[in-house]
């Protein structure tokens, strides 16, 4: 059996100095810099397999200005006041925008942050990531600024525990959360109940569901988003012809935007925009 000789005292020592190195590097990648955050408006939280995680800038991010998002004036204006507050240091809720699928959830939260730049920094949480919250208000305890997470899509599956660390931050936990972080959440269920739950089972909830349920209500604004009548969604359809300077007949516009959405089996801005994406597609082939 070979024997490997001993590690002299110098080489240990150059060892341990290239270990605290890196160790020194890793931490400095994780922790973000008054830098990093002066430098970039959105972030994204990067998960690593092994535990932790870092903040990593966004360079494209192209929000929608809020005077273009229709329909949505309500949730528009109480959204854009309470962030408006937020931005300016003043008290603020969290907000859960619940509701039919592309109705603009996403686009409003990020239109309202963009507004509000650089005075407030938008992070983007995956639900998968909801575990590392602790980590994230601790990496942004440190820094002066005003930071917005959003956790777009939110529900869970049937007993799933991931939504604890988020009950925890909505509560302020036992060391409690820092007053200049603030979370906005996205969900198409009122109630963040699990997917696969039966209708039935949504309305009469067992206890099981009741602490997912009662995470709602933690929620200091709940905004309700509901599929567009006919007329908001060719509102929506002439304004995108309109700053994508297509031209078209207006009533051949109506019909082809309205066989689009049958075709698609609903009324939506996301449907306005597909459709617009496609008119364009096709103008451009012919």
């Amino acid at each position: 059996m070979n024997i490997p000789p001993p590690i002299s005292p110098r080489r240990l020592s150059r060892l341990l100095d290239r270990l605290e190195g890196l160790l020194d590097r890793w931490d400095r990648g994780r922790t973000p810099t008054a830098e990093l955050l002066a430098g970039h408006d959105v972030f994204r939280w990067v998960g690593a397999p092994a535990g932790g995680g870092r903040l990593e800038p966004v360079r494209c991010f192209r929000p929608m200005a809020l005077g273009d998002l229709l329909g949505i004036d309500r949730a528009r204006e109480v959204l854009e006041r309470n962030t408006r507050q937020f931005a300016a240091g003043q008290p603020a809720n969290d907000a859960l925008l619940w509701g039919s699928r592309g109705t603009g959830k996403s686009s409003l939260v990020k239109a309202v942050a963009a507004a509000h730049f650089p005075r407030l920094k938008l992070i983007e949480v995956d639900r998968e990531e909801l575990g590392h919250l602790p980590e994230i208000l601790d990496r942004l305890a440190p820094h002066p600024g005003r930071y917005l997470l959003f956790c777009d899509d939110l529900s869970f599956a049937r007993h799933e525990g991931s939504y604890k660390p988020l009950k925890a931050l909505l509560e302020g936990g036992v060391t409690g959360r820092p007053d200049n972080v603030l979370l906005y959440a996205t969900s198409n269920r009122r109630h963040l109940m699990p997917r696969d739950a039966p209708d039935a089972e949504a309305l009469h909830p067992g206890e099981e569901d009741e602490e997912r349920i009662s995470l709602s209500d933690r929620f200091g604004l709940w905004l309700g988003f509901h599929p567009f009548d006919q007329e908001t969604y060719l509102d929506i359809v002439r304004q995108r012809v309109g700053l994508s300077e297509i031209t078209i007949d207006p009533a051949e516009l109506e019909r082809q935007a309205l066989d689009w959405a049958r075709l698609r089996g609903g009324r939506s801005g996301r449907v306005a925009q597909q459709f617009i994406i496609d008119l364009k597609g096709r103008r451009f082939s012919s």
